[in-house]
């Protein structure tokens, strides 16, 4: 059996949610925050406009994810986590790739996403699958700024836009 990408199901709400606060731990671990806001709610993912990708592993076992929003006509990678056990075996990659391929298939021209410039796993991964840094243009994009301003996420470093043509 080989690694599989799949679209989620709602049997998949809660594992959503386990592989997102084990990827956050390595993230709060990393930038020493106290505090940070909670894992996303696996069921509220599959519900938002988008889509959602799982990757299984070899047993069969979901192992990362990819959260995808349809946010003001364009994709929005709101979400991208792997297990930490399950780290720096590409799984991270293959599910960007993924995504970028579905949100093709759906007919979006472009992808967004916010993230740490300076974590390895952030921003230089994300400039290694083509993103490159980008000025919030949208009201959607514009929301996300806010948000993360008020949430006090700029205090750990520094937040960025990045956008990929699809």
């Amino acid at each position: 059996m080989s690694d599989l990408i799949r679209p989620a199901v709602v049997e998949d709400a809660e594992i959503l949610h386990a592989i997102e606060m084990q990827a956050d731990a390595l993230l709060i671990d990393r930038l020493g925050a106290p505090e940070w806001p909670p894992a996303g709610d696996g069921a509220e993912r599959l519900a938002a406009p988008g889509f959602v990708l799982v990757l299984e592993d070899s047993s069969g076992s979901p192992v990362g994810f990819v959260h995808v929003l349809d946010a003001d006509g364009h994709a929005h990678l709101e979400q991208l986590s792997v297990l930490p056990t399950s780290g720096r075996q590409g799984f991270g990659r293959r599910l960007v790739s993924a995504a970028l391929e579905a949100a093709r298939e759906h007919g979006y021209t472009r992808m967004t996403l916010r993230t740490y410039a300076e974590i390895p796993w952030n921003a230089p991964f994300y400039s290694s699958c083509g993103f490159l840094e980008s000025i919030p243009e949208t009201p959607f994009q514009r929301g996300l700024v806010d948000t993360e301003t008020s949430l006090g996420l700029d205090r750990y470093g520094r937040r960025v836009q990045m956008t990929v043509e699809l």
